[in-house]
């Protein structure tokens, strides 16, 4: 036998030899009731005999059969009892705990079978029942009756599920003292040492031994201090304690539980109950078994999920299980992305820890870690680009260094646009449900703009590369609750390169770019507008990505004196849009083809507009020029000079003309030439609803 096990016996003994001179009491007593019998050899194993008994109660208890007998055990050091362990955490008397050792005698050894059955007078009634046990303590009618509610449903061991009291399956109607007393599966692992976890937990349940460290988080420094103070508390003799962990996916709620665990040198058991609800497990004895495994394994009990256990039709396993923490002892862990808010009485206890989004320096050092921890450097400026442009948990930098090592491995040095890439990958996924990602194809030297709306849209990327020098080391972030981000209102006709000037931005600055179109978010409802509004936000609140609003004339108009309700709701949109713009971190662009229409209130709350306008002769001769492709065949027939003096359209209209023209010269096996062009011109005026002849041609 190992130490450990000699330690376990050592423990177990004295109660089994109490429990030994209770039968030798009682046996007395039944061979005087019972009487004697003769039986045959033949039905020898259904008969227990005195002699029988004697020899039973001969030998020690636990002691294997075909074994020798040894005088006594090697020498031990003293170890607090479990038994005594068990009366302690779940407030068992010292009945109770004898009801516990009765029911256990058996799985230690099996003489206690046929004990039980002699006692009982019937050899089929191998384990305990009600009455046996109650004759076995009380001595009195009265102490009968008394230690009956021991097993009552409300009682520490029923109500815990320590003790299961089986019906006799050999009777319809079984009495209260027919029952028999079978001890939890779980319990009887505990108390003879072999405690793994709960078999009928590990489909929704792992636990972990914790590797984080204090040194590892990248929570805020306060919330360190405080979650160190509580976790001294516990350390000094507090029984409780137990936490709400609220914040985005990825943000570290489960390193800081695996944190506090540790610190208390105690393994982590991590319970997905949205997991046992799809498993159509009785979710209150879950709860019952779930947190008894808690205190059994002397675990922290972390308990993820929390914002779909809540959303569960009509929130009974959510009001379940605030009831189950209102009883419990020990450190539980909430965690969940919405606040902590249960009705009461149950809310009081539960501390709240919101973690936020590490903020520049943090992920420029999570980053840079992850970066060192695969071998990969990175030059100051590019780390403090991906630390400025993403604000990423410290999960999802994880994930986007994983994704580049092997990447890089090859090359020794990581690609800054890989890292681009890869941090692009790991959000965005709740917003392209919402709205269409656009893949942005255009560079600078695409566009094609006046300087001055040219100049404002560098501009607009320099607020963004630079955002962390303004904010951050000059301090502005300080001075400043609202428009920390950059929001843009783009006005021109269709076609003169708003979209485009999007999707420079886009390329320019690495983040992706999402269009939303405003036509069809507007609800004629009441309400329903701003409720389309802030789930597009909401989801992308850590998309790090630019949102581009178009057709916002569908929702900005001239705002004139409120007439009606319909007035007055319209602006309330309005208002709400502008405020959410304001509020969000990335970029926002609006995009409208009547700037005039919009109200003056409302256009001071945009940072930039930039104005698209309708371009001249010399603007659309160059647009002429870029709209063909290098590798596109343009005939010398194609004279630039006459498309740009005799086709007054914008940009858009140019781009469809051009790819008409290459479809016509490719189904025509020719060169992009004249008369390709003169016809695609001809059906887009058609599209515009225009009339065009090549006889308006002047060259």
């Amino acid at each position: 036998m190992l130490k450990a096990d000699y330690l376990l016996w050592d423990d177990l003994l004295p109660a089994l030899q109490r429990l030994d001179r209770l039968l030798e009491k009682a046996i007395a007593t039944a061979s005087t009731i019972y009487g004697e019998e003769a039986m045959s050899d033949a039905d020898r194993g259904l008969y227990v005999d005195e002699d029988e008994v004697e020899r039973l109660l001969a030998r020690s208890p636990g002691i294997p059969l075909f074994q020798p007998q040894v005088d006594s055990l090697p020498g031990v050091s003293e170890a607090s009892s479990r038994l005594d362990w068990l009366k302690q955490a779940f407030g068992l008397s010292d009945f109770e705990l004898d009801l516990v050792v009765i029911a256990l005698a058996p799985e230690v050894d099996l003489r206690y079978e046929r004990l039980y059955a002699y006692l009982q007078d019937d050899i089929t009634r191998k384990r305990p029942t009600v009455d046996l046990a109650l004759n076995l303590l009380c001595q009195f009618p009265a102490e009968k009756l008394q230690w009956r509610a021991a097993l009552g449903g409300g009682a520490p061991l029923i109500r815990q599920e320590l003790l299961v009291l089986v019906p006799d399956p050999n009777q319809v109607w079984p009495p209260f003292l027919g029952h028999y007393l079978s001890l939890d599966d779980q319990i009887t692992q505990f108390l003879l040492g072999q405690v793994g976890l709960d078999g009928r937990l590990r489909s929704f349940c792992q636990l972990i031994q914790p590797l984080v460290s204090w040194h590892d988080l990248w929570v805020a420094t306060n919330i360190n201090h405080d979650v160190q103070a509580w976790v001294g508390e516990i350390k000094e003799g507090q029984q409780t304690l137990q936490l709400y962990l609220q914040g985005l996916p990825g943000i570290g709620k489960r390193s800081l539980a695996e944190a506090i665990a540790a610190e208390l040198n105690v393994p982590l058991l991590v319970a997905d109950l949205p997991r046992s609800l799809q498993l159509k497990l009785d979710f209150q004895q879950t709860l019952k078994r779930l947190f008894r495994e808690a205190r059994l394994q002397g675990a922290v009990l972390y308990l993820p999920g929390m914002d779909q256990l809540s959303q569960q039709e009509q929130g009974m396993p959510y009001q379940q299980l605030l009831e189950q923490l209102a009883e419990a002892s020990g450190v539980t862990i909430l965690a969940g992305a919405q606040s902590w808010n249960p009705t009461t009485p149950y809310r009081a206890g539960v501390v709240q820890i919101a973690l936020e989004l590490p903020d520049w320096e943090q992920r420029r050092r999570c980053w840079q870690a992850n970066l060192t921890a695969v071998g990969l450097e990175l030059e100051e400026a590019d780390l403090n680009a991906l630390a400025d442009r993403f604000r990423l948990t410290p999960e999802q930098i994880t994930d986007a260094v994983t994704v580049v090592c092997p990447v890089s491995s090859r090359t020794q040095k990581p690609q800054l646009a890989d890292l681009f890439a890869a941090a692009r990958e790991q959000t965005g996924h709740d917003l392209k449900m919402l709205t269409r990602k656009i893949i942005p194809r255009y560079t600078w030297q695409d566009i094609v703009l006046p300087p001055d709306p040219l100049a404002q849209l560098e501009e607009i990327c320099a607020q963004v590369k630079y955002r962390q020098v303004v904010y951050g080391a000059w301090g502005f972030d300080r001075k400043l609750s609202l428009g920390k981000g950059v929001t843009a209102l783009f006005a021109g006709a269709s076609g003169t390169g708003k979209t485009m000037a999007a999707e420079v931005l886009a390329q320019d600055l690495q983040l992706d770019l999402y269009r939303i179109d405003l036509s069809q978010v507007v609800s004629k409802y009441i309400g329903e507008t701003e409720k389309n509004l802030d789930r597009i936000f909401s989801a992308a609140e850590t998309a790090n990505a630019i949102l581009f609003f178009d057709e916002a004339d569908a929702l900005f108009g001239k705002r004139s004196e409120v007439k009606d309700a319909h007035d007055r709701y319209a602006n309330i949109e309005v208002g709400y849009l502008l405020q959410k713009m304001e509020e969000y971190l990335g970029m926002a662009i609006l995009a409208t083809n009547l700037r005039q229409n919009m109200d003056d209130a409302f256009v001071r709350r945009i940072q930039v507009i930039v104005e698209f306008p309708f371009p001249d002769e010399e603007y659309r001769r160059s647009i002429w020029q870029k709209a063909f492709p290098g590798a596109a065949p343009v005939g010398e027939d194609v004279k630039f000079d006459v498309l740009a003096r005799q086709v007054r359209l914008a940009g858009g209209n140019i781009k469809n003309i051009a790819l008409a023209a290459a479809f016509y010269a490719a189904e025509a096996e020719q060169e992009i030439g004249w008369s390709h062009l003169v016809r695609a011109v001809r059906r887009e005026y058609q599209k515009l609803g225009r009339t065009w002849s090549e006889a308006e041609w002047t060259v």
